[in-house]
Order: structure tokens, then sequence, then C-alpha cells
């Protein structure tokens, strides 16, 4: 009859092991308190720092020479240099509406062109550029990204890819 104590002192050490409960439900909010405003990112004073302006470049011909297209996919370009072998001029045309001059940065050239719009729908306001201008080479061989600024207009952080050069080649013949 020993084997009845050792099964009640069995069972009754493991009435003293602590059960573990399931946690209590999260409370459901009465109202959703409100997010922090994200960090404000303030530029820096140095526009190599600035971040890029989403956005790719693309390249193509047409009838009149060739295109570089800068600009989010399924959108209109927001930056565009065409080569107008008709004309032998580079066109750079941003998009939006304000005729004011516009500021291009380039590691090694800063300059302003004064604008005419294109009279299209979406709005566009372009320069001509000589394709031997070294504007197109200095935006073309920048160290990695150029400027184009606008007052009232905006700015557009811009990487220097291979498409600008090749267009402004197209034009050189």
């Amino acid at each position: 009859m020993r084997v009845l104590p050792i099964i009640a002192l069995s069972l009754a050490a493991g009435a003293c092991v602590p059960q573990t409960a399931p946690p209590p439900p999260a409370p459901t909010p009465v109202s959703a308190a409100p997010r922090p405003a994200p960090p404000v990112v303030t530029a820096s004073s140095d526009w190599r720092d600035w971040p890029l302006t989403p956005g790719t470049w693309t390249y193509r011909r047409d009838d009149r020479g060739s295109l570089a297209l800068f600009g989010t996919p399924n959108a209109d370009a927001r930056l565009t240099l065409r080569c107008d072998l008709s004309r032998r001029q580079v066109f750079l045309s941003v998009a939006g509406a304000t005729a004011t001059a516009l500021t291009i940065r380039t590691s090694s050239t800063t300059r302003a062109l004064a604008v005419q719009p294109t009279g299209g729908t979406p709005a566009y306001v372009a320069a001509a550029l000589a394709p031997n201008d070294g504007l197109l080479d200095a935006m073309g061989f920048s160290r990695g990204r150029f400027v184009i600024q606008q007052a009232g207009g905006g700015t557009l952080v811009v990487p220097a890819w291979a498409e600008i050069e090749r267009v402004t080649e197209d034009c050189r013949g």
C-alpha cells in the first residue's frame, strides 16, 4: 500500500507548479491616437547631398532625331532632351508652365538658361542648345547628378546617365 501515498504525493506536487495563463486580450482603443509627424528632413546646403528626384532615364529615336526622357514610369516625363536633327539643336524641356529661367548646376558648371513655353499639353518650357554646347557634356559627366532649379517651378535632382550623352552625340553627327 505504499503506492497510494506516492501517487497522492505526486498529484499534490503537480498542483504546486504554477500554471501559465494566456495573456489578457489587448484593450480595444476607443479612438486612435494621432501618429507623430515624420521628422522633417532639411536639405543640406550642398546640392550634391540632396536626394535624387524619383525617376529613370529612357532613350528612344523617332523621325525627328532622338530623345532622352526622365521621369517615373507611366507618367509624363519631367525632363526631356531632344535632338532635332533638322535644326541641329538639342532642346532641354522641363515640365511646367513657368517661363522663368532654369539654373543648371553640375559638378563643373552652373548656368542659367532662358526658356520659352512649348505650347503643348501637358505644359513644358524649353531651352535650345547647340549640340557642341559644353553644358550638355557637363550634365552628362557630372559626378552622379545634376540639378535643374526654376524659381516658381521647383527643383529636379537628376542622375547623370548615358542617355544624355547619347542624345548629344546623335546631334553632333
